[in-house]
């Protein structure tokens, strides 16, 4: 039990350290019944009750909680409690903001707690890599091959590096999904690859390429041409279909410059055409995501007269084949914003989602269930000069999943 559970010991460690600890379990109750409640429940209550309450902690205050006495670190480090946690539905994601341009480093937001953690990622080593996060674990793909793959917990720091992905080597533009089961913790990690036909800009190759932790084996699922649209850097995978952005080659009309392909994990359906999606209108850009097994789409909208100068942020969400309007962003936010570029950073899971602007730390959260914009808490970091570039991506924290 000992040898099983010491990597979780030591990610507590390390983590407590990057949180900051407890003076006291005071400092986890209710502020009128510190001297009681630090006295009687610690001493009173079982650990396998204990372990449940602590479960439903705020991942950060578990954390925390690891470093208030020896049981209680023991406690929140051992196997059993990783089970407990594991049966909590989910943790509200947090949102690391990448700092520099060049280094990946950074801040984590924590919407619960509403504080900024400074934690180290393992594995990437610039921020324009490309990153896709499902249950609790987060994929990196170098910027420059496309072929060098790492699967993490950024929590836990488990890192592993995955076999090169088939087909083109350095294509021009790539596209990154990761899907986790949150029963078995097996996960699927998928590369759409796309590169024009020498000669011939109407004309792409596209590729599809899985991988399946199970087998620890990469399958080329999908290889077409296609002819007036390329693949491009959007993709996400819901309820075994992945969805990805395509991009029109051909100077068509406004309405017609994004597209929507869905292909099954499963039927390897083909051609990509026929499941051709028009966008929700004029896009200047578009984000997808996987909240709660429903695909849905950030986009900039375009101005009538100029549709590649954004006026607006709306959300959609896919209803079958339409599209249901959840959110127009207010225009005090939007505004809040400064200069807002036509592309922007944003991302989500459960119930949150997350917009950055590309020009300033400004982050700004939306509760799909509540349908409320607000506000996080300032990032402890500043603009440093006029062309200083922020980003970043939300992930699930979780304690359980390893690659």
């Amino acid at each position: 039990m000992k040898g099983e559970t010491s990597w979780i010991s030591h990610c507590f460690d390390d983590m407590s350290k990057e949180i900051g600890g407890l003076d006291s379990f005071s400092e986890l109750i209710d502020e009128g019944n510190k001297e009681t409640a630090a006295v009687s429940v610690d001493l009173i209550l079982p650990d396998d009750l204990l372990e449940r309450i602590l479960a439903f902690l705020p991942i950060a205050s578990i954390f925390r909680a690891g470093s208030v006495c020896r049981r209680w670190h023991e406690i929140v480090s051992s196997k059993r409690f990783l089970w407990n946690f594991s049966n909590v539905l989910s943790q509200k994601p947090w949102y690391f903001m990448f700092t520099s341009s060049d280094e990946p480093v950074g801040y984590a937001y924590d919407p619960i707690l509403r504080k900024w953690y400074g934690i180290e990622l393992p594995c990437i080593q610039t921020p324009n890599w490309f990153i896709a996060s499902s249950c609790g674990l987060v994929c990196f793909m170098d910027n420059d091959s496309r072929s060098e793959l790492h699967v993490c917990n950024p929590v836990t720091k488990h890192c592993k590096k995955l076999e090169d992905p088939p087909g083109l080597k350095f294509p021009d533009y790539s596209a990154l999904s990761i899907s986790v089961d949150r029963t078995s913790h097996n996960y699927t990690v998928s590369v759409v690859k796309s590169k024009q036909v020498p000669g011939n800009f109407f004309q792409w190759d596209l590729s599809i390429h899985i991988y399946d932790s199970e087998t620890r084996m990469w399958a080329t699922s999908l290889t077409e041409v296609l002819t007036g649209w390329r693949g491009g850097d959007e993709s996400v995978i819901c309820d075994g279909i992945l969805y990805f952005l395509i991009y029109s080659t051909g100077g068509g009309t406004p309405e017609n410059r994004h597209g929507l392909v869905t292909y099954s994990l499963s039927g390897r359906s083909s051609p990509l055409l026929r499941s051709f999606i028009p966008v929700p209108g004029p896009l200047t850009c578009g984000r997808l995501m996987n909240l709660k097994e429903k695909l849905v789409v950030v986009g900039g909208m375009g101005k009538q007269d100029r549709p590649d100068i954004i006026k607006g942020i709306g959300i959609w969400v896919l209803e079958g084949r339409n599209w249901n309007e959840v959110a127009r962003m207010p225009h005090k936010y939007f505004q809040g914003f400064g200069e807002l570029d036509d592309v922007f950073a944003s991302s989500g899971t459960d119930d949150f989602i997350y917009i950055q602007s590309y020009g300033a730390p400004a982050l700004l959260v939306f509760d799909m269930n509540q349908k409320l914009w607000k506000w996080a808490q300032k990032c402890p970091v500043s603009k440093k000069f006029p062309l200083q570039l922020f980003t970043g991506f939300c992930f699930e924290p979780r304690l359980e999943f390893a690659p």
